[in-house]
Parts: structure tokens; sequence; C-alpha cells
């Protein structure tokens, strides 16, 4: 159904873009836009293109956005039209400007060919790294200089992206950056593929069966022989170096490689079908299992045999797939596992697999070959079902079991089986899970502390496996409750020497100069030089230009901070040598600092987190960034309390939410805080660091500058790990009140 006129215009006056020639195209645009996207995705579709259209270059740009992402949100999620919108203006706001129309040209192809959001978010990681290794390294100027190759590359874009898996694409590009990043010629040659050395490392990485080659011949082979039609959807084994992805399926469709290689005999193309024929023989022959019941030993034994069920029924009625089964699954070993020094159950269970599959299997343990014969009796006496299976898998683990098979060192060579998929689906968990795959909301057990909005769920970074956790850690946030704004405000006479320094040092920060800002439709009084040019078009017949006003502005300042503080039971303590507690400390730190970004008229927030597991992060608004620095601010600040553990990262990308929106040029995030992140449900101490670490990088591409404040006299040993070179670490806590502004003072300077 066609939009109304009024309708159009409604939209049309949310966009904040004044191009003439944006009238005759917008009405086309918003028609494909309202057919393809719900209300909430048009208004990030507008949103978007008003950020476009701020960017500074022209007008083709802003028709780029508008014509092609509709199509791209519609069939890759609407989270896209906020994160391209976000990628154009980070690039616009570097030196590389002239190159945001050929990269929002390709985008269209690119997506199309990648095929998920998530690829394509792997994607624009790469094209930013790239841009930013090549910008500003030429004889030494740091960025200033625009990066030579990075045009060419996007110019020939929608040629690479249907030759080489993404994977391949990075190893190309990477290869370009680390041979000629120093040289712009070649560098400029290679990219543009006009060198020898740039087509040969082409053929290098063109290997492989790409999905997308192949993505209308596999839908119709899973309708033809399965009459299944869910949605496929491709992601990059590339990415996840140290523990591959495994394919699986849920209600949103089936997850399988963006390529395949052909292997021990067996094509792409066929291996692409044997991952699609067990993902399919699940949903058709498996029913789940309460996994509560068993233990970890006993969920691998009933995941085993439910797979090599499933593949027996599909062989029956596919005879073809015996062969691409059996080149697959790999063929461990007799005996090279050595139950005295690692856990061998993963390696039993991987020859019973492989026994049940190919009876010339070969093997001499009396065991496998006995539950190999069990199996294939009960497939023939017609006792197929998956309950079938978790009796003969418990059977197997209780007869072979072994001490060893507790041993953390687990034996794994050749027991990954790549083409099955990772049985999600098979289990149903009745008590809560700790399993990242099976995260349902746990609900907080001191709920009425935690009242007001849903949760947020927000990803963690396991460094061991380089991946997300998704949805992993669940943020409830609130406003914090009331103390005597009293207490602050002895504080502060408290302070009143220290308060006069501050104040003198605010009014030398304090921006003096007013710039002029031209070209506006209203403002504080007449362009006179734009309005006579708009009066001689008016006169000449020509449609004058509205913009005949200008108003001004303060110059030089132009900074949203966000200030975050470490609430942990810890800051409770009173240091050795000291007569307040780091919480008294920082109630009067923080109270002088708000003071003295209040006189500065610099936007800014306040909030406070603790943790209590992952399912139970605090987050505390005790400031808003429209709040002044009066009573209701004060009481809350004089009524902060201490408790539970640090799980720093997740509260980073809470306060990043709400920084990001703000209309800044700098977006300042101060974290204070007396320790490393930690928790309880965590035993690595490198966990929580390392996603810290992974959060800051998060904020970075986000355009947010984050800085840490310690009060841990052995911080050293950590935090320049997490925070790089932005970070102070204050030994005598006793001069936080007076360090903490200082330190504010000297970064907004």
């Amino acid at each position: 159904m066609s939009l109304p006129a009024e309708a159009i215009a409604q939209y049309r006056s949310q966009l904040s873009c004044n191009f003439k020639q944006l009238d005759e195209a917008f009405a086309g645009c918003m028609q494909q836009a309202h057919a393809l996207l719900s209300e909430q995705g048009i208004k990030d579709y507008l949103d978007g293109a008003s950020l476009v259209c701020k960017i500074g270059r022209g007008f083709d740009p802003v028709l780029t956005y508008l014509e092609e992402m509709p199509e791209i949100a519609h069939h890759l999620g609407e989270d896209m039209l906020t994160r391209i919108s976000q990628a154009v203006w980070t690039m616009s706001r570097t030196p590389n400007g002239r190159s945001i129309p050929v990269f929002l040209q390709s985008l269209p192809e690119v997506a199309r060919r990648l095929g998920s959001s998530e690829l394509l978010n792997h994607y624009i990681e790469i094209i930013f790294e790239m841009m930013n290794r090549t910008t500003g390294s030429i004889h030494g100027f740091h960025a200033t200089m625009p990066s030579v190759g990075l045009p060419k590359l996007l110019q020939q874009m929608p040629f690479l992206i249907n030759q080489l898996a993404l994977g391949g694409l990075k190893n190309w590009i990477e290869y370009g950056i680390r041979n000629y990043g120093k040289h712009p010629q070649r560098q400029e040659e290679y990219f543009a593929l006009e060198s020898a050395d740039s087509k040969a490392m082409l053929q290098h990485e063109r290997k492989g069966t790409l999905f997308t080659h192949h993505e209308r011949k596999l839908n119709l082979y899973l309708q033809a022989c399965w009459q299944l039609a869910p949605p496929l959807v491709p992601y990059s084994i590339d990415f996840r170096e140290m523990r591959k992805q495994q394919p699986y399926f849920d209600e949103y469709g089936m997850r399988i490689p963006d390529v395949f290689d052909d292997f021990n005999g067996v094509r792409g193309i066929d291996r692409y079908r044997a991952v699609l024929a067990h993902m399919a023989a699940h949903q058709r022959w498996s029913s789940q299992v309460i996994a509560d019941n068993f233990s970890p030993q006993q969920r691998i034994a009933i995941e085993r045999l439910e797979d090599s069920r499933v593949e027996y029924l599909a062989m029956q009625q596919y005879q073809g797939l015996r062969r691409i089964f059996i080149a697959l699954h790999p063929r461990p070993e007799e005996g090279s596992c050595h139950p005295a020094q690692e856990s061998c159950l993963r390696h039993r269970l991987a020859m019973l697999s492989y026994a049940i599959l190919n009876p010339e299997h070969g093997y001499q343990q009396a065991v496998i070959n006995e539950f190999a014969a069990k199996f294939h009796a009960l497939m023939q006496q017609g006792e197929q079902s998956t309950q079938a299976m978790v009796d003969l898998a418990l059977s197997f683990v209780a007869k072979t079991r072994l001490q060893s098979d507790q041993l953390p060192n687990v034996y794994f060579t050749d027991t990954a089986i790549p083409y099955r998929d990772d049985n999600r689906h098979l289990w149903q968990f009745i008590e809560e899970s700790d399993d990242e795959d099976f995260f349902e909301q746990t609900q907080c057990d001191e709920q009425s502390e935690v009242t007001g909005l849903p949760p947020r769920h927000y990803p963690e970074w396991d460094y061991s496996s380089q991946t997300y956790r998704p949805d992993w850690v669940s943020v409830y946030e609130g406003l914090h409750k009331q103390g005597s704004p009293a207490h602050i405000d002895a504080l502060l006479a408290k302070h009143a020497a220290l308060a006069k320094k501050l104040k003198q040092l605010v009014e030398l920060l304090k921006p003096q100069n007013y710039t002029r800002v031209r070209y506006q439709e209203e403002g504080s009084e007449l362009d006179l030089d734009v309005a006579i040019r708009s009066l001689i078009d008016f006169k000449s017949g020509a449609n004058p230009d509205p913009r005949i006003n200008m108003s001004h502005k303060h110059d030089g300042r132009n900074i949203a901070v966000m200030l975050l503080l470490d609430l942990s039971a810890s800051i409770s303590e009173t240091p050795q040598g000291c007569t307040q507690s780091i919480l008294e400390l920082s109630q009067e730190a923080v109270s002088l600092l708000a003071w003295a970004i209040e006189a500065l008229g610099d936007p800014f927030a306040i909030a406070g987190f603790a943790s209590n597991t992952r399912h139970e992060v605090r987050y505390q608004h005790i400031k808003g960034f429209r709040e002044s620095f009066q009573d209701e601010v004060k009481g809350r600040l004089a009524a902060m309390e201490a408790g539970y553990s640090t799980r720093m990262g997740a509260a980073l990308r809470h306060a990043a939410h709400y920084l990001e929106h703000q209309n800044a040029d700098k977006k300042l995030l101060l974290i204070l805080t007396d320790g490393e992140p930690s928790d309880i449900d965590v035993d690595d101490p490198q966990h929580l660091s390392q996603d810290t670490r992974q959060a800051v990088k998060e904020l970075d591409n986000q355009g947010i500058y984050t800085y840490c404040i310690s009060l841990d006299p052995r911080a050293d040993d950590y935090v320049r790990d997490i925070f790089g070179k932005r970070y102070t670490v204050i030994d005598n806590v006793q001069r936080l009140p007076e360090r903490l502004p200082q330190v504010f003072m000297a970064l907004t300077g």
C-alpha cells in the first residue's frame, strides 16, 4: 500500500537534511522503506540518513544511503541501519572522508554476498582496520594523509567479495598492508588489482566453495529432499581461530560456514549437503531430552549416539550420504589416548561413532564392537527413538567409565566431527544453567532492589576462544535511592579552599570566544551576504536560499562526560593510615568534580555499578545529563553504598549506551575504581580483565574516550593492559578529592 502525501511529508520533517535534490527522490525512498521496515526501523533509517547528511560530503552519500539501506536492513536486520550510519560518521572524522561515497555504493553487493549481519560487521571491521593502518603512515605523517589504497580497494570490492571468502579477503588485504603500507604508489596498484603480486595473492586466497555461489542450489536441496525451507545464515570460520564454531540451527534458521574447501575426496558443495542433511535429520527425527538429569559426560555420550542415529536413518533414505559421512568423519587411532595421563571419553565416543557409521572400521577393542553391534541391533528391531539412544549412552558410560575421565587434560585429536552441529536443539533445561548456549534470563533474588526498567543483555568477551558470549550479562538499572543533600553541602564546605582553586581553573577553561554559525534558517541576526544573494535569486526567478540567518556559539568546547563509579564491596574499606573509607573519599572527590563540571557547563552524568554474578549487574543512575547538580542529585550521591563485585566490562558498555547518544564532539568516560575487574562466578582472573579491555576497544570504535582513575597501588600490573596509557593511579587515597578534579581538567583542557 502506497504512503499518502501527508505521511511522506511527516517523515520528511523527521529528516534533518536540506538538499533541494532530496525532495524529488524522498517519496520513492520512503515507499520502499515503508514496505520493508518497521516503525522503529524507519526512525533509525531517517536518523541514519540525517547523520550521513551532517558529514558534509554532499548529496550523493545521503541518496545512496536512502536508496540502498532499506533492502540491506530488510535482509540482514534493522540494527545495520545504525551500524552503517555510525561507520560513515566515524569515517568522516578521519582524513578518508572522500572514500565514503564508494564505501556506500559497494555495500549492497557486499551485503548480498555476505548474507548475514555478523559477516557484514566483520567486513566493516576489516575496512576500518585497513583504513587505520594505512592512514597517515606515509613519510611519518600521523592522521593527516588519507589512505591511498582505500578508495581503490572499495572500487574493487564488488569483484573481490565474489571471489574470496571473508577470511581470504582479510588475508589478501593484510598482505597488501604488510608489504606496501608505506609505499603509496605500490599500495595503490596492489589494491586496484593492477600489480602481479596482487593478482597472484588473489589466486592464492581464492579457494574453496563459497556458500553464496550455491545458496539457491542448497535451498532447493533442502526443499526437495527434506521438505524444509529455513533461512541459511553463513558465518566466517576465519574469525574464530582458537575455537572453531560448529554449525547449528534454531528458530532463526541454519547457521553454516561461508566457505568449504574440498576435503578427503569430498567436494565443498557435498560438505554443505552433509551439514544440512545432518541438521535436517535432527529436525525430522530427534526429540528433546531434559538435561538436568545427566552429568556432562553422559550428555556428551547421548549427543554422539543421537548424531549416529539420525545419520543412520538419513543414510537409509539417501544411500549417497554414506560415502560423504564416512569420508568426513575422522577415524580416531585405536590406542592413541593414554588413560593414565588424560581423559579418553571423547576418544572412545568418537571411535564408537565411526564404528557405527563404517562397518569396516577395523577396531579390535571389544567394548567398541559390542556397543556398535547393540546400536545396529536396536535399529533393526525398530527401537529407533531418542530415548533408546539415551539408554544406550548411559550404559556405555557406565561400562567404560574410568577415574581419568574426570581429568581436565582431555584428549581431542580426531574427536571433533566438523559437519555435525552443536546439538543445542537437543536439550531442554528445567533448572537454571550456566551454559552460554542455553542462557535464560534469571530473575534477581533481591528483585525489590532492582526495579524499574527490564534488564538489558550484553555480550562478554571470551579471550580463550576469541569470541563473544552472546547476551551473557544482565544489567539491571535503576535510580539511586535518596539521602541527605546536606551531607554533600558539608563536604563542599570542608574543601572550600580546594574549591576556590578549582574555580580559578574553571574560569581558565571556560570558552571565551564566540564563532559565527552561518546558513541558518533561524538565527539571532541576518546574514547580509547570504540575504542579498537570495534576494538576487528571487528577483531572477530562481529558488532563493532560505538560510539567510546566522547565530553565535561558544568556540572550542563541546564535551560530554560520564563518570562511572565502582561501588563494589571493597570501597567500604579504610586504607591503612587513613581515617576515612574509600567510599567517603570518593563522595568528597565526586562532589568536587561535579561542582566543577557544573560550573564549566559541560553536560555530564554520574552512575555507579556493582555485580552479583553475570545474572545481576546493578547500574545505579546518580545524575543524568539533563539534571543540574542540585539537592536531588546530591541526595543520591550522599546515599552511595558499597556491595558485591566489579564486572566492569558490562558497566562500560551500558554507560556507553547513554554517552554515545549525546550530541557532543568529544565524549569522555571516566571510571573511578579501586581494583581490577572480578566477580564471584569467574575463576579465571584474566577473563573479566580481557573482557573490559575488549569493551574499551568497542568504545574507541564508537568515538568514546575511556580513562581510568585507579586507587589500587598495584594497579600498574594490570591497568595498562586494559586501558593502554589512558589511566592514572592515585597511590595516596587521601588526595583523591584533590586529584580527581585535576585529572579531569588535564583531560579536557
